[in-house]
């Protein structure tokens, strides 16, 4: 009789029959977890627009109920999405472009879902940290301070020297310490940075990871320099695009080593609840990271129409044409090209998640509002 506890407890067994079951214990469950498969009139439940489909209440009104403080946990996932962080740029001697970024370790309660709350070890109080966006050549100085009470780095996936790794004995600076990464930002592409302290699980857990582009220089490509400049933050052709941070994260809420909640930008079900506005003119180009722990994958699906995608981004041809999905394992991460403007999309709600159903009931699950034009 004692081997059925362990199972009813995991994520699998005892979120299964919270959200699932008609007992009366189900109800104390989603209450408890912030979820629910809720009829309209009953607490807070997702209320589609008239005039597009009601693709929540598809997904059985499988969704987190209430809404997350956003002022208190001090970052906003729609911000997130255009929320680049770009540093301070000046002239080293010579005329090279300097770009310079501080960064601090913090410990930090956030909400994760409607009165969930998680103690989050932070980048700049945040979970993801900043996105930090630069372009290819420049020289970069990270000026990190560790504010935490355990010791912390920054571990960039780039080109560097050994000692700016960020891994013990180059980079992991204690409580109270500081330390300066400088190298130079290369090569083009996605990226991402995280702690790299032991144990590597936990620091990544508790959600001390963060996006890291680095933007191609057009001079230096100049068979693809119309596309380069287009990824080019700051040019007239990047403007023409919408691009969003998106960074495939969860959590681990009891600490046995399996997620109770998953996300894309920390926050269950918020793209749900508040749908991503996108004007149907001008072409989407999603950033995506996977930094989920305890599960192998992740992954991103788009409803009702196909992308193109650059692995890790450091092509400026797709690595896939034409794909409504891709997978990524922990720290895998590419760039995503789509669009609305064709006489096959109308305006109305788009939906994209995990395709492991499981995430996408626990919190992974949002959608694109497609418009005419954006004012």
């Amino acid at each position: 009789m004692r081997g059925w506890l362990p199972s009813l407890l995991s994520r699998r067994g005892f979120l299964g029959a919270g959200l699932l079951a008609t007992a009366g214990a189900s109800v104390t469950a989603r209450e408890s977890l912030g979820q629910a498969g809720a009829p309209q009139g009953h607490g807070r439940p997702y209320a589609p627009n008239p005039a597009t489909p009601d693709h929540a209440a598809s997904h059985g009104a499988m969704i987190t109920v209430g809404d997350v403080d956003y002022a208190r946990n001090g970052f906003d996932p729609t911000s997130m999405l255009t929320d680049w962080y770009t540093g301070e740029v000046s002239t080293l001697p010579g005329g090279r472009r300097l770009r310079t970024f501080e960064v601090t370790a913090e410990e930090k309660e956030i909400e994760i879902a409607p009165g969930v709350m998680f103690p989050a070890w932070t980048f700049n109080g945040r979970v993801p940290g900043p996105a930090l966006r630069a372009t290819e050549g420049e020289r970069l100085r990270i000026v990190f301070k560790n504010y935490g009470s355990h010791p912390h780095s920054m571990h960039f996936h780039g080109i560097h020297a050994a000692r700016m790794d960020g891994v013990p004995g180059a980079g992991v600076i204690q409580p109270g310490e500081e330390f300066v990464y400088e190298f130079d930002a290369k090569p083009f592409g996605c990226h991402l940075y995280h702690c790299h302290a032991l144990p590597l699980a936990r620091h990544m857990h508790k959600g001390m990871y963060g996006m890291f582009v680095v933007d191609p220089d057009p001079d230096r490509h100049p068979e693809f320099a119309d596309v380069a400049r287009s990824r080019l933050l700051g040019s007239p052709e990047n403007g023409k695009w919408q691009e969003l941070a998106m960074m495939m994260n969860a959590f681990d809420t009891n600490f046995d080593g399996e997620n109770e909640f998953y996300a894309c930008n920390t926050i269950a079900h918020c793209y749900a609840k508040q749908p991503i506005k996108i004007a149907r003119d001008r072409p989407v180009r999603v950033y995506l990271v996977n930094v989920t722990e305890f599960d192998p994958i992740n992954s991103f699906h788009l409803h009702g129409n196909f992308f193109n995608y650059f692995d890790q981004g450091t092509t400026l041809t797709p690595t896939l044409k034409t794909v409504d999905l891709i997978t990524q394992c922990q720290a895998q991460r590419g760039i995503l090209e789509f669009n609305y403007a064709d006489q096959d999309h109308e305006p109305g709600l788009y939906m994209f998640h995990a395709h492991q159903s499981e995430f996408t009931e626990l919190g992974w699950m949002g959608m694109f509002d497609v418009v005419e034009t954006l004012s």
